[in-house]
């Protein structure tokens, strides 16, 4: 007890800087906690959200269970009736809970054999005509259809007559009449059934989950009440039972996470449950397909969570450590002395350990809260530094999320002891010999760690710059080469490697400056540089500190911003523009299926006849298919657009140079609408988009083509070639410009197993093909007037803050027939929502705000207790006559020297950080194809924040140092010193 009072009093006094510690160790729990909790949100969002967009693709609730059995004679039908009991049982109590899920309809469907139905009536129905029906029920029917016509059937028959219901097709189908009857014809049915038709029915509501079956699947079926079907067919077994189905839906839009492994875990025992009772039986459930791939998608995002936080961590971490380092060397001389009265390393590291066990313990109930808070935080980003009112994240703390922070806790532990272990090996002499010898090397510099780290960090640059140039060269993809997370770490390494080397060189500046100017420094400015040059070892852990939080945030920055700004870039480059939409052209080609039949009605004149032995082979030629143009003004009147235009493509036109020929796409535009309307980024062509435009209108025969095409034929400007496709003469075009890239068109290389192209650049170890893609780009009115007239697309280009759903309404209300329309500006938004992208966005921003956090707390804690430990210094130089201004002057000097050259420093190192590595994310983005390449991006803004917080910091550190100093009385500091 002696001692943990011993401990309380000694973080009493110096409850700043233990506060200052258990807000690190909370940051870092709750950064660390955090991963769990965002990685489980999003994911299960993501979930949600995959299976909305599979309802709208297949028209098909994903929450369907669907298992069926076909009863066959490989069982006996007294063990069938058992496993269909069985298997009722097992659905209601066994499955449906296994879920985990509200269970939003069960329904059980059986069928007999088909029977042939003739009627009891002959005079008043046919009866020559065959029926063929099954008898068919369905559980809860009665809840779920509306009446055409008549009643519903029955539970029990009527005067020995079973009433059942049809659907509208089985009226026509069977050629019934509603209220006529029908007896089963057939030898395996010993006792009579008479059958009465009460009623038609339709679906009460086209998009209840009830139903699995269209009802046109029941056109030949007698729909009878269940409770009759139960017990005469089920159990009395009076008529064969032949199939019977159990459909459950489950409610998707409730799923979390964990309802993965329930539903994995239910289908297989289902499956398995199914396998032992019956020798035929399917299951179907659309959502497995979407449910199975998360587990992958859960550790990649896992992967790029941890990756992302990485360089945040490893700054927390040196927080610690600073903080801890700075408690321990105000204890310094008490660790001496009480090493020197007889006192073990052990029992001075235990009472440290139990210090950090009570804050840890504080940071572990607190740490989880603040990630939670952290976690909706990130659910609202819309990118760096924006947030948005979007329905907000499920997030919620988890077991995880509490292991995850006792990890970090523990980790964070062994940072804040390392300083102690370093204190407790110098007795009372080293320690006032270390206090002498203020100029000795740093430990990083002692051991070279600087050096180690960046040879660590260069290499893993030329590994990832190794394989980068390996995809694009084979036309691969991120995946298909193993990536590491390791280089992920690479640039925290490289940040601390370049803050540490420059560290080492600064001093010898310092030094240079000094006797540079040694003759004419005043004297205030001449105390600072002996300061600085002197303590070189003090001021490097703030230094480093500052210039490794600063250059993270900077990272932090460029990195969301280069990978949104690409990721934006990419969508609207492979679009072209705003919009881009095909038109349905009225046309004179046969209906599909009849090309054939034309043809052969001019290669022979008897169907089926053998052509004469001698008769010369007639190729058949493909008649020319004729297309009527739609007028074009609508589309530059439709609402919100600025700009419309009409782009024709031809992807396998065939060009021919002398005796070689080679296939490329061939795009038609009208250079002014086009210029208006497309999107290419500045910098990516040799001159300005506009300049290549205006080239080709100088002349109708002339024609762009790609960089490819001229390096593959060795072709130039200037040079002619003949140009055609299918069905279409050859025409001469003039090369008047060469471009690498083009709005929409991809010029990087991809796979082809069969390929007839001669642009082959390369093959792979399995005998690919490395195709690069080839481009001719000429005008639309030559091509349509000297070629052919076929369909093109139209281009439009919004005006700013048009709304997309406006121009879908006014297509629809002008019946403009769209048959296909890609639209950039909803891309983008889904874009914004995909998890990696809202992981990066919320991780960078988080990451910068907590760098700027850190390094505000740090910077006033470090320049505090370092000014309080100079009190004697500082009093002496006041009655050795230097004014209060001359000191306020050497304060900002000494900050200049130190703060604002570790400030500099970070600048210059996040910023050749963010150049080097910040590419590496296209490894994990899979943008190896990414058109156009990826760029990295520095927003001023950004820079502009930093700038204003570092002064802020500045100007308020030096305010509250400046009010000290006011506060230090000369004769409290002399008497301090004689004391």
């Amino acid at each position: 007890m002696a001692i943990l009072v011993m401990i309380m009093r000694k973080m009493i006094k110096n409850k700043w800087l233990e506060l200052s510690l258990l807000l690190g160790l909370i940051i870092s729990v709750g950064l660390v906690s955090s991963m769990p909790i965002y990685t489980n949100a999003i994911l299960q969002r993501l979930l949600v959200k995959d299976l909305e967009l599979l309802q709208d693709n297949t028209q098909q609730y994903p929450g369907i269970f669907w298992t069926s059995t076909f009863i066959t004679g490989e069982i006996q039908p007294d063990a069938a009736k058992q496993a269909i009991m069985a298997t009722d049982e097992y659905m209601v109590k066994t499955a449906q809970p296994g879920f985990h899920l509200p269970i939003k309809s069960y329904v059980i469907e059986r069928a007999t054999d088909k029977y042939n139905l003739v009627p009891a009536d002959g005079d008043k129905v046919d009866g020559t005509v065959k029926r063929l029906s099954d008898i068919t029920s369905l559980s809860g029917l009665e809840d779920h259809v509306r009446l055409i016509d008549g009643k519903f059937p029955s539970a029990e028959p009527v005067n020995g007559v079973v009433e059942v219901a049809v659907v509208d097709q089985a009226l026509t189908n069977l050629k019934m009449v509603v209220g006529q009857e029908y007896v089963i014809e057939d030898e395996t049915v010993k006792l009579p059934f008479k059958f009465k038709i009460v009623g038609v029915i339709d679906r009460k509501s086209y998009d209840d989950v009830y139903w699995y079956n269209a009802l046109s699947s029941y056109n030949a079926s007698l729909l009878a009440a269940f409770p009759w079907f139960e017990k005469t067919v089920t159990q009395e077994q009076q008529l064969m039972l032949r199939s019977s189905i159990w459909y459950s839906t489950v409610d998707y839009t409730q799923m979390k996470l964990d309802s993965i492994s329930h539903f994995l875990r239910t289908y297989q025992q289902t499956e398995n449950f199914l396998s032992e009772k019956f020798p035929s039986y399917s299951m179907k459930a659309p959502a497995m397909q979407t449910i199975s791939g998360y587990f992958v998608k859960e550790e990649k995002l896992r992967t790029m969570l941890w990756s992302l936080n990485v360089p945040v961590m490893i700054m927390l971490a040196y927080y610690l450590f600073m903080v801890s380092n700075l408690i321990t060397e105000r204890q310094k001389t008490e660790i001496a002395v009480l090493r020197s009265r007889g006192a073990s390393r052990l029992q001075i590291i235990l009472g440290y350990v139990v210090e950090g066990l009570l804050l840890g313990g504080i940071a572990i109930i607190l740490g989880p809260f603040f990630g939670l808070s952290l976690t909706k935080m990130l659910g609202a980003s819309n990118g760096f530094l924006e947030f948005v009112q979007r329905a907000a994240l499920d997030v919620r703390l988890n077991n995880d999320a509490y292991q995850y922070g006792l990890m970090a806790v523990l980790c964070s532990l062994v940072m804040t002891l390392l300083p102690v272990l370093l204190a407790t090996r110098t007795s009372i002499v080293g320690h006032k010999q270390q206090m002498a010898r203020q100029t000795k090397l740093s430990f990083w510099h002692k051991y070279f760690l600087d050096v180690a780290l960046l040879g660590v960090s260069l290499y893993g640059l030329l590994q990832f710059r190794r394989r980068m140039s390996d995809m694009q060269a084979l036309g691969l993809e991120a995946s298909d080469l193993q990536m590491d997370p390791l280089l992920f770490l690479v640039p925290a390494l490289f940040i601390l490697g370049v803050s540490f080397m420059l560290l080492r060189i600064y001093p010898w500046i310092i030094r240079l400056l000094y006797q540079a100017g040694r003759r004419w420094w005043s004297p205030s400015l001449y105390s600072t540089l002996l300061q600085v040059g002197r303590s070189t070892t003090q001021y490097q852990a703030i230094m480093v500190f500052l210039s490794v939080t600063l250059a993270t945030g900077l990272f932090s920055a460029s990195a969301a911003r280069t990978i949104n700004k690409n990721a934006d870039e990419k969508i609207m480059y492979s679009n072209g523009a705003d919009i881009s939409m095909q038109i349905q052209w009225e046309d004179d080609a046969p209906p599909p299926g009849m090309e054939s039949d034309a043809a052969g009605e001019e290669g022979s004149d008897e169907e089926g006849a053998a052509p004469a032995a001698n008769a010369p082979i007639v190729p058949v030629v493909k008649k020319k298919i004729q297309y009527s143009e739609p007028p074009f003004l609508p589309m530059t009147q439709l609402p919100g657009v600025e700009q419309a235009a009409k782009v024709f493509t031809k992807n396998d036109a065939s060009f021919t140079v002398g005796k070689e020929r080679g296939t490329a796409t061939l795009m038609g535009i009208d250079t002014d609408e086009f210029g208006r309307t497309a999107w290419l980024r500045n910098g990516l062509l040799d001159h300005h988009f506009n300049e290549y435009l205006n080239l080709l209108a100088s002349n109708p025969q002339a024609v762009l083509i790609s960089r490819t095409l001229a390096d593959q034929f060795n072709l130039k400007v200037g040079d002619p070639f003949y140009v055609g496709w299918n069905g279409v003469e050859n025409t001469m075009f003039n090369i008047f410009g060469i471009v690498d890239y083009w709005p929409s068109w991809n010029p990087n290389p991809s796979f082809s197993a069969k390929s007839s192209a001669p642009a082959a650049t390369g093959s792979n170890a399995k005998g690919k093909k490395v195709l690069a893609p080839m481009l001719i780009v000429g005008h639309l009115s030559y091509i349509q007037n000297n070629m052919a007239l076929e369909p093109y697309d139209v281009w439009l280009k919004l005006k700013s803050g048009a709304s997309s759903q406006e121009l879908y309404t006014a297509l629809e209300e002008k019946n403009i027939p769209v048959t296909k329309l890609k639209d950039a500006k909803q891309e983008l938004i889904r874009s914004k929502n995909d998890p990696f992208l809202l992981a990066i966005n919320g991780v960078m921003t988080l990451g910068f705000i907590i760098s700027i956090v850190i390094s505000f707390c740090g910077f006033l804690l470090y320049w505090i207790l370092s000014l309080s430990s100079r009190v004697l210094q500082l009093g002496i130089l006041r009655a050795m006559g230097i004014s209060f201004r001359q000191l306020i002057f050497m304060l900002i000097g000494e900050q200049l020297l130190t703060s604002g050259a570790a400030i500099a420093i970070g600048l210059l190192t996040g910023s050749l950080t963010s150049r080097l590595f910040v590419p590496m994310f296209q490894l994990s983005l899979q943008s190896t194809s990414q058109v156009p390449p990826f760029q990295v991006t520095f927003d001023p803004r950004d820079q502009f924040q930093l700038y204003i917080i570092v002064s802020i910091m500045l100007v308020l550190g030096l305010f509250i140092l400046g009010t000290m100093l006011s506060r230090i009385k000369i004769h409290q500091a002399v008497k301090l010193g004689e004391d």
